[in-house]
C-alpha cells in the first residue's frame, strides 16, 4: 500500500527549532513514498525563510511535493506580490505551483489556492479545478487525491472566511471523481468526510513546526491507502520536543460510493523520533 506523510503549515521564520531535528527523524523514519506539503512553507516569503525550508526538505529522503499558502507570497513587497507573487516560492521551492504525483495505488494532484491580492482568504478558480479533473481521468485506478492549502469546507465554529468558489469546486471534484483533499491554513487537525458530500474525504493537518498553536499540539499525518480504503494516522510533538508519537488512527472506506470510518483494532505503532 502506499505511505504518503501530510504535513502543512511549517512557517519558517516561526518554526519551533528544537522540533526541526525530531520532526526530520521522524519523516525519514517512517519511510514513505512521497512527503506533500500543503503550504504555508514560511512565515513571510522572506529569502532566509525559504532557504531554511531548502534545507528541511532537502534532508527528507522521500520525494516532496509542495503547493503554496497564503504565507508563501511577499506580503511586505506589494509590487513584487502583485507582479511576481510566486518568484520567491518557485526559485527556492518549485516552479511548479500545482504538481501531481502518481504512485501505484494513489494519484496526487495540487491545485494552487492562494488569491496573492488577499491575504488570507483562499480561491479556487474555474480553469483550476477543470485542469484537476483531467488530472484524475489521466490517472484512472487510483486513490484521487486532491492538496490544497485552503480547505474546502469550514466548521461552523471556524472564524477565517472559506475560499471562494470552494463549494462549487467540491461539486466539481465530487462529479469527477475525486477521492480525498488534503488541507492545511487552520492549524488545525481533522479527518472524516464533508459535510456537504460524503463521496468525499477532508484530511487536514495542524501545523508541522510553526509556535501559532491554537490549543493544539504540532502534528502531521500519515496516509496509507488503497483505491476504496485510508488509514489517517496522526503524529503529535511530544510535550518536551524530544520526537513525535502517534496520537491514534482513523481507518476509512468507501463501499457504495460513500466514505465511513470503521473501527478496526489498534495496531502498536513505532515511535518517530
Amino acid at each position: 500500500m502506499t505511505r504518503i506523510v501530510h504535513i502543512s503549515d511549517l512557517h519558517f521564520g516561526r518554526e519551533r527549532p528544537e522540533l526541526l531535528r525530531p520532526l526530520i527523524e521522524a519523516l525519514n523514519a517512517l519511510a514513505p513514498d512521497l512527503v506533500a506539503i500543503s503550504g504555508d512553507i514560511t512565515q513571510r516569503a522572506r529569502p532566509g525563510q525559504y532557504r531554511a525550508a531548502r534545507t528541511f526538505i532537502d534532508a527528507l529522503a522521500a520525494p516532496v511535493v509542495s503547493v503554496p499558502g497564503n504565507h508563501d507570497t511577499p506580503l511586505h513587497h506589494p509590487i513584487e506580490r502583485i507582479f511576481d507573487p510566486w518568484g520567491r516560492y518557485q526559485r527556492y521551492i518549485c516552479d511548479d505551483l500545482e504538481p501531481a504525483w502518481v504512485g501505484r495505488d494513489i494519484a496526487l494532484h495540487g491545485v494552487n489556492t492562494v488569491n496573492p491580492l488577499f491575504w488570507q482568504r483562499g480561491h479556487v478558480p474555474r480553469r483550476a479545478v477543470a485542469r484537476l479533473c483531467g488530472s484524475i481521468a489521466a490517472s484512472p485506478g487510483r486513490l484521487q487525491i486532491v492538496m490544497g492549502h485552503h480547505p474546502l469546507e469550514h466548521l461552523p465554529t471556524t472564524s477565517k472566511r472559506l475560499a471562494s468558489g470552494a463549494e462549487r469546486a467540491l461539486v466539481a471534484l465530487r462529479d469527477c471523481g475525486a477521492d480525498v483533499v488534503l488541507s492545511g491554513h487552520l492549524h488545525m487537525w481533522r479527518a472524516g468526510p464533508f459535510r456537504a458530500f460524503e463521496s468525499l474525504l477532508l484530511v487536514q493537518a495542524g501545523t508541522g513546526l510553526s509556535t501559532r498553536l491554537r490549543n493544539e499540539p504540532n502534528d502531521f499525518n500519515l496516509l496509507t491507502g488503497t483505491r476504496d480504503r485510508l488509514v489517517v494516522e496522526r503524529f503529535t510533538a511530544d510535550a518536551d520536543a524530544a520526537g513525535f508519537h502517534s496520537l491514534g488512527r482513523s481507518v476509512f472506506r468507501k463501499p457504495r460510493g460513500r466514505w465511513i470510518e470503521i473501527h478496526e483494532p489498534p495496531v502498536t505503532s513505532a515511535k518517530s523520533g
